[in-house]
């Protein structure tokens, strides 16, 4: 059944204690994900998140409205069973993170990047290992093996969980060192947002922003911030 098309089908959800952390519950029985894996997690509080966006659906289904129970099924359908290509695909986000691409002009959204990005890019280097080149344009900058090396090591020390949270929050972002920097507590979502659409943002202040922009823009800032919730609720942090 997809949950695009799918009506309200159960009275109440809840959770209950399993072997293996929380079940969530529908009618006071155990659901599985799209993919056919119990629907298990490792914190109460997660589940019970999970469960709330399920008691707050009305006649029809919205996984849109859904991203805790998304990036829990994300986790177990998917990233479980392919760690290894997820971790291969992040790397090559900070092969070419968009950190190290400035520009020369104008001016002050150079001075911009500059001031915002660097010291993120310092971060890295001082807690990471990670020493990025930066270039000027779009021509593509070689990147260190030794900054690679360390890269991949970072995303690898991570559980399921948290590399879900990180694939989610460097896609929406564009940027590893980003989500890196997320996960490490280095930025909130908020500020993970603002370094993201950094020339979006000098760009509107310039000559506006059409509606459709604007819409987009709010679409990343929500993926962002309900990566950044799921995040919290893996650590037993809801500050919702």
């Amino acid at each position: 059944m997809s949950l695009a098309t799918a009506k309200r089908f159960f009275d109440t959800s809840g959770i209950e204690p399993t072997e293996g952390g929380f079940a969530v519950t529908l009618d006071g029985r155990q659901i599985k994900t799209q993919g056919g894996v119990p629907l298990i997690l490792p914190q109460q509080g997660l589940a019970a998140a999970v469960a709330a966006e399920w008691d707050a659906q009305e006649k029809n289904i919205r996984p849109d409205t859904m991203p805790i129970t998304g990036l829990c099924c994300t986790t177990l359908d998917t990233v479980t069973s392919a760690r290894q290509s997820i971790i291969d695909q992040l790397v090559k986000y900070g092969e070419h993170d968009q950190l190290c691409y400035r520009t020369d002009e104008p001016e002050d959204l150079a001075i911009q990047q500059q001031a915002q990005w660097q010291p993120l890019l310092d971060w890295a280097a001082e807690t990471l290992g990670v020493r990025l080149n930066v270039t000027v344009g779009i021509l593509s900058v070689d990147q260190p093996g030794e900054a690679l090396v360390n890269l991949r090591r970072a995303v690898e020390a991570l559980d399921d969980f948290h590399l879900t949270a990180l694939a989610s929050i460097t896609q929406a972002a564009g940027s590893l060192i980003v989500g890196l920097a997320v996960i490490g507590g280095r930025l909130d979502f908020q500020s993970a947002f603002d370094l993201s659409q950094l020339e979006e943002t000098w760009q509107a202040s310039k000559w506006g922003e059409d509606l459709e922009a604007a819409g987009r823009r709010a679409a990343l800032l929500g993926e962002i911030h309900g990566a950044v919730r799921f995040l919290d609720l893996v650590r037993g942090e809801d500050r919702s």
